[in-house]
């Protein structure tokens, strides 16, 4: 093997064969051969000529699959490496960037079009690479103008928000591009007339106008450009003409793919419906021919799958239109309005065979397009549109004629269930899109048409699916009457709603995927509803009855089949956990070992992010409940999980180690006052650099440091005295960094408050050196807030005397410096109440404690800071920031690394160093001043007479009031 792990790598043929057989181990399902190929070439991309290395097998090699390969595993290189991040060395050398920028373009337009969208994808990740790519492929020769990366470049119009860069990119392009896609769009028209009889033709030609309409659509997107304004009429003719257009010769007898017909016209549709929603005014002189060609559409159109894109963009266009004010007379005749509920939204509300199919074959894309609103090109949701915007100006008439259809449907339906299920499926879809006004996430539907009983028609009609003793027939309307629940939790009585959930309940062991996932959602759903005192809407008193089928339900549902990793029903668990409480706590010596189990087999090869999330806090939410009744459990919960995160941690497996820390973290501060040996056999791995280099596991790894300290600092001065250098080589390599410098003060602050004094003392100068150099190279606000605090912190732990000397032991004068410069004028900034009252009590000890501050130079400097200290108890936080100070976002964190996720019930309690000895901080500086001005009769009085502000004045004289003291 010639890949070398340090240095340059050859441009060899050994090395691309090497490199080859890598790629192609990363694609191996199997995690023994897959994970360390993918350590490997993670530990070989700082080597230079890698890269390019990458980039020559792209181009060259024989094999298409490693091409791909190598063209994802390049662009998620130059995610993590190509920005240069300030305080960090360079991960790409100036030689591979060159020639990344030299060949990039041509090798974009030379590869096949899979290869090009993942370098195209590339390009718009990396900023750096945004004005090469922009201006050099958009001036390239007309003959590239349908380029499909061309169509993949604007499509970032559509959803960027508006900034001066992007207005003078959308300029360049449309001076450049507007002119000859307008002559190219005129010109291939009329190709297609001249070739209408030759079909190969015609498919060149027609795939071409489907690009160039979505071109028209992003360049169209952000505000109506002056050239197409100016060239309406030439567009808009055409577009109208294609819209009315049958060609027998590009008809297809697929009934599942679109053809090129299909997909143009769903494509114009989408172009007219911008127009009429965005350039009504400008667009309203075609309105009405648009409005007649799109209905002759939908009426003439069948039920195949491979019409539902063009069908619903098309009623998308008439939703667009109906809701507008000014296009209201189009739709006011009674004829109209029934004509379209008839012809138009009835036929596409109805459940067809495809959708039986996908329920029955394909749970996982069913339940994703219907619960996470994913269905927005679905024709179901596009009519369910259309019917709530005929009802914005037309609410009465549109529930009548509706209220027609569904007492048909529900009656043939009832003639004979078996045979008619799909009628009453419609009929609970057309209430639902009838009813539903407004609607959150979070609350279900929050305004509904109050012409619709929504009540009745649950005891009428969802009630009695709900309550059928065979779960297992009619599944899709047994979904329906879920969901039903689950949308309109907000709307219908508690009552219902509690005698709903113990039949949920009973649905989780259904054998349909969609139905016990939806009933598990349901559950879900309904245990997050708050009532009138913001406690939960359902109380454990009200569930605690049936807690022992609800648990063995959701456990044996994840044994069904196709719901092993289901995330709503850990979902469903993980809240049923949070609601019952101590209820659960008889159950959570089997219930952990079910988790401990699926726990070891998901970090196999972890693929469902989401249920690994809920996963571990489920995890947490024993833990935290169990020892809240009886904290001497925790070795329990340590028993059961060890044995699993050590796995997880000697196969690092990257998506779960920052969750395996905080999990730590909550069973190591859950001990009282001392560090199990098991958790100090882990401390010096804690340490080790490469796993501070994953962003991911920073937060984490720095709370349970903290942890560590916490429970245990004079255990680690006495017994891992070596170590400590590593600890604080830790907060050197975090407060480099903008991104992470307040981690370190995290770290830093444990350390300062736990530690013993003489374990650190002789590191004490050598960390404010650091923080003064990382003051002089790269001050931001959020670095000076969390500089306050430490430095405050300080001089709470060791006196304002220490805190003095150490400032002008490093540079005479400092302390004066840091006061005058820092402190005084940034206190203000300041937010958090235990930040400030750590300030408070800091500042306090140096205006009372330090006798530099009435013997010296320094002087000068008491009453402002006074006047600062009132200031932060009385005015308002100073939230200003630089203007040329750009807060760090996770975007400016370098690469695609495993994200860290916040275990919402692994959470940290909010630490106060301080604690019960100062309850008030006034209170304490006021008594504080008193004790002073003892000490030194008249100076303090002397000083307050002098220079202080008259309001800050008064609020000294009302502390003093409060504190029953006075100054002498």
């Amino acid at each position: 093997m010639r890949l070398v792990q340090k240095g340059a790598m050859e441009l060899n043929d050994t090395n691309l064969q090497t490199l080859t057989e890598f790629l192609r181990k990363t694609l191996d399902p199997d995690p023994v051969v897959r994970r360390p190929a993918e350590k490997f070439l993670e530990s070989v991309e700082g080597n230079q000529n890698y890269p390019i290395l990458l980039l020559t097998l792209l181009e060259k090699s024989q094999d298409n699959v490693i091409r791909v390969c190598a063209a994802v595993t390049f662009k998620n290189y130059i995610k993590r490496n190509w920005r240069i991040v300030e305080d960090e060395p360079n991960k790409i050398s100036e030689a591979d960037r060159t020639a990344i920028k030299a060949n990039i373009v041509n090798l974009m337009l030379s590869s096949p079009e899979q290869i090009q969208k993942q370098v195209w994808y590339m390009l718009l990740l990396s900023k750096a690479f945004k004005n090469t790519g922009v201006k050099s492929f958009w001036s390239m020769h007309c003959y590239l103008v349908t380029h499909p990366l061309k169509h993949f470049l604007c499509l970032r119009y559509r959803h960027e928000f508006k900034s001066n860069e992007l207005w003078m990119e959308i300029k360049l392009v449309l001076d450049t591009f507007a002119q000859p896609l307008t002559e190219l769009f005129k010109a291939t028209i009329e190709l297609c007339q001249t070739h209408s009889t030759k079909v190969n033709a015609l498919k060149v030609l027609f795939s071409s106008l489907i690009l160039i309409s979505k071109l028209f659509y992003s360049l169209n997107f952000q505000d109506l450009p002056e050239f197409f304004e100016d060239n309406m009429a030439t567009w808009m003719t055409n577009f109208h003409n294609l819209l009315t257009l049958d060609n027998k010769l590009l008809q297809t007898d697929d009934e599942e793919e679109a053809g090129l017909l299909e997909l143009l016209k769903s494509q114009i549709c989408d172009n007219a419906a911008l127009y009429a929603q965005k350039y009504d005014e400008e667009f309203q002189p075609y309105l009405p021919q648009f409005v007649t060609a799109i209905w002759n559409l939908l009426v003439t159109t069948g039920q195949e799958v491979k019409y539902d894109l063009l069908v619903s963009n098309a009623i998308q266009f008439l939703a667009s239109v109906c809701e507008r004010p000014h296009y209201k007379h189009l739709f006011e005749d009674q004829n109209t309005l029934t004509s379209i509920c008839e012809k138009v939204i009835v036929p596409n509300m109805e459940f067809r065979s495809a959708d039986e199919e996908a329920f029955e074959d394909n749970s996982e894309e069913y339940i994703r397009r219907d619960l996470e609103g994913s269905d927005i090109d679905t024709r179901r949701r596009a009519a369910c549109d259309l019917v709530r915007g005929l009802c914005k100006f037309f609410e009465g008439p549109v529930t009548g004629i509706f209220s027609g259809y569904v007492n048909s449907m529900l009656t043939e339906y009832a003639k004979n269930p078996s045979a008619n299920w799909k009628h009453k499926d419609a009929a609970i879809y057309l209430v639902t899109s009838l009813a539903s006004k407004a609607q959150t996430q979070k609350h279900g539907i929050t305004q509904a048409n109050e012409l619709v009983n929504l009540t009745e028609f649950f005891v009428n009609h969802i009630l009695t699916d709900l309550k059928s003793p065979n779960i297992n027939e009619f599944p899709v309307l047994k979904a329906d009457a879920i969901k039903y629940v689950m949308i309109f939790r907000s709307q219908l009585p508690k009552e219902q709603l509690l005698q709903a959930v113990p039949l949920l309940v009973v649905h989780l062991q259904a054998e349909s995927t969609v139905q016990h996932t939806y009933a598990a959602h349901a559950l879900e759903r309904l245990f997050t509803m708050r009532g009138p005192n913001n406690t939960t809407l359902l109380s454990p008193a009200e569930i605690v009855s049936f807690t022992e089928q609800l648990l063995n339900n959701l456990f044996k549902a994840l044994a069904l089949p196709g719901s092993s990793e289901n995330e709503y029903i850990m979902k469903a668990i993980m809240r049923s956990f949070s609601l019952l409480q101590e209820a659960i706590v008889p159950y959570i010596p089997t219930l952990i070992g079910q988790l401990t189990q699926k726990l070891l087999l998901v970090s196999k090869n972890p693929s469902k992010p989401h249920f690994n999330h809920y996963l571990f806090e489920s995890l947490c939410l024993s833990i935290r409940i169990t020892c809240k009744a009886d904290p001497a459990t925790v070795s329990s919960f340590e028993e059961a999980l060890f044995p699993v995160f050590t796995e997880i941690l000697q196969n690092d497996v990257q998506e779960f180690v920052p969750y395996v820390f905080q999990v730590m973290s909550l069973l190591l501060e859950i001990h009282s006052n001392s560090i199990p040996t098991s958790y100090m056999a882990l401390f010096p791995h804690l340490l080790q650099p490469v796993l501070w280099e994953r962003t991911g596991n920073i937060p984490p790894l720095v709370r349970l440091l903290q942890a560590y300290l916490q429970r245990g600092g004079p255990t680690i001065a006495s017994t891992a005295t070596d170590k400590i250098p590593g600890l604080l080589g830790v907060f050197q390599k975090l407060i480099a960094s903008k991104a992470n410098d307040h981690q370190g003060f995290y770290l830093l602050s444990s350390i300062i408050e736990h530690m013993p004094p003489e374990s650190i003392s002789q590191y004490r100068k050598q960390i404010f050196i650091l923080l003064f150099q990382r003051l002089q190279s790269s001050k931001t606000t959020k670095f000076i807030k969390s500089f306050l605090v430490f430095i405050n912190l300080y001089c709470v732990k060791y006196g304002a005397i220490a805190l003095q000397e150490i400032f002008d032991d490093i540079q005479p004068k400092m302390f004066g410096m840091v006061l005058e410069k820092i402190v005084i004028p940034d206190v203000q900034k300041i937010s958090g109440q235990i930040e400030k009252k750590i300030c408070a009590v800091g500042i306090t000890k140096v205006l009372t404690e330090c006798p530099a501050m009435m013997d010296t130079d320094y002087t000068k400097l008491w009453t402002p800071l006074l006047q600062a200290l009132i200031g932060l108890f009385e005015l308002p936080e100073d939230d200003s920031i630089p203007d040329d100070e750009h807060f760090i976002d996770i975007e400016d964190t370098p690469g695609y690394q495993t994200a860290f996720s916040q275990l919402a019930f692994a959470g940290k309690k909010e630490h106060d160093p301080i604690g019960d000895a100062v309850s008030n901080p006034k209170i304490l500086l006021a008594q504080s001043l008193h004790k002073l001005s003892t000490a030194c009769p008249g100076r303090v009085p002397s000083m307050l007479s002098t220079s202080m502000d008259s309001e800050a004045l008064k609020f000294l004289q009302s502390y003093l009031q409060a504190a029953s003291v006075q100054l002498l």
